[in-house]
C-alpha cells in the first residue's frame, strides 16, 4: 500500500488525481493521510473509490504511525508551513522537522520506500527556500547508506502556476494595476505546469519501487524563462506596459515591508530565491518529465499559457 502525505494541496492533490485519472495505482491500496478529520464530508468521493483516508499530523508523532502502517511505501510531500523556516531557523527546527516526524514514522511501521519531493533548486543553494529540503534530503540519504529504507528523491520543478510569487508578489492578477514590479533578481527558470510534474509523479509511484531506488532528480521542463520574459508576456495579455524593475534585496525587503505591509521574516526568508535565481539554479537540464509525457503523448505545457488562464 501507498500513503499519500498533502492530498488536499496543490501537488499532493494533482498527484493524487493523476493516479485515479490514468488507472496506475488501484485505489484500495491507496491511503491518504489528512490532518483533517477522516470522515470529513470533503473525502466521501475518495472514500467511495475505495480509498482509505487516515488522520494525520506532524505534530502528532502517533497518528503518523497509525496513519502508516500496513503501508510499504511513503510519498512525501514537504510541509506547507514555511513559518518554521524563518529567522535562519537552526537544524530540526525548520520544517524538516515535520519531514523527520513523517520518516521516522514511517520506517518504525516497517515502511520500505520514501518518495520526497523536494524542490528544483541547486544543492547547495542560495535559497532559503531550499534548506529544509537539503536537510531532509541528507537525513534520508543518511538512511538509506545504512540500510533502513529505500528513498527516492523528485526535486520538483517550479510552479507555472507560482510565477505571481516570482513576480513581485503579483496575486491581485485582474485588479493589479502596478506599471513597474520589484524583484531583487531575475535568471533563467524551467517553469513547469503542476499536472505535468503530478503525471511525472504518479508514473514514479506506480512503477516498482526498485526503478526509481537511490535516485536524486529534476522533475521539470527543460525550456526556460526569466522574470523578465513574464514581462513581457503580462504586459502582452494586459494590453499596457508592466515593466520589471531588479534592486538590491534590501531595497526589495524594505519595499514590501513598507510599502506592502508584508511581514519582515517572510519577505527576508523569500529574497533569498532571488540569488539563486541569478546564479542559474533553476535553470534545469534534466530530461526526465520530458521523456515521460512524450511516452505518454504529451508535452510540456509552456509558462505563456498559464499566465493566459490566471489572468483571463
Amino acid at each position: 500500500m501507498l500513503a499519500l502525505t498533502s492530498a488536499t494541496g496543490k501537488l499532493g492533490s494533482a498527484v493524487l488525481n493523476a493516479i485515479l485519472d490514468n488507472k496506475l495505482i488501484d485505489p484500495k491500496e491507496l491511503v491518504v493521510c489528512t490532518s483533517s478529520s477522516p470522515t470529513s464530508e470533503k473525502f466521501s468521493n475518495l472514500r467511495d473509490q475505495n480509498i482509505s483516508v487516515r488522520y494525520a499530523n506532524f505534530d502528532e508523532p502517533d497518528s503518523l504511525k497509525s496513519a502508516y502502517t500496513g503501508c510499504n511505501s511513503l510519498f512525501l510531500v514537504s510541509t506547507p508551513r514555511i513559518a518554521m523556516d524563518y529567522n535562519d531557523a537552526p537544524l530540526w527546527s525548520g520544517r524538516e522537522a515535520h519531514h523527520r516526524a513523517a520518516i521516522d514514522a514511517a520506517i518504525s511501521v516497517g515502511v520500505k520506500h520514501i518518495y520526497y519531493t523536494s524542490l528544483a533548486f541547486a544543492n547547495p543553494s542560495k535559497a532559503s527556500v531550499m534548506r529544509a529540503h537539503i536537510r531532509t534530503e541528507k537525513y534520508l540519504k543518511e538512511l538509506e547508506e545504512q540500510g533502513k529504507v529505500g528513498v527516492t528523491i523528485i526535486r520538483e520543478g517550479l510552479y507555472n502556476e507560482s510565477w505571481p510569487l516570482y513576480f513581485g508578489y503579483y496575486f491581485g492578477l485582474k485588479k493589479e494595476n502596478r506599471s513597474e514590479v520589484l524583484v531583487a533578481g531575475d535568471g533563467k527558470i524551467s517553469w513547469t505546469s503542476i499536472p505535468d510534474m503530478a503525471f511525472g509523479t504518479a508514473k514514479m509511484l506506480a512503477a516498482p519501487s526498485e526503478e526509481w531506488a537511490g535516485m536524486t532528480f529534476y522533475l521539470s521542463q527543460r525550456r526556460t524563462w526569466t522574470l523578465e520574459n513574464i514581462a513581457r508576456i503580462v504586459s502582452k495579455i494586459k494590453g499596457e506596459d508592466v515593466k520589471l524593475q531588479v534592486v538590491s534585496r534590501s531595497e526589495y525587503e524594505n519595499f514590501y515591508v513598507q510599502e506592502k505591509e508584508m511581514d519582515r521574516p517572510s519577505v527576508e526568508w523569500w529574497s533569498s530565491s532571488y540569488d539563486a535565481l541569478r546564479d542559474g539554479e533553476c535553470a534545469i537540464e534534466d530530461p526526465t518529465l520530458e521523456r515521460l509525457l512524450k511516452e505518454a503523448g504529451r508535452s510540456p505545457k509552456p509558462l505563456e499559457e498559464t499566465i493566459e488562464d490566471m489572468l483571463r
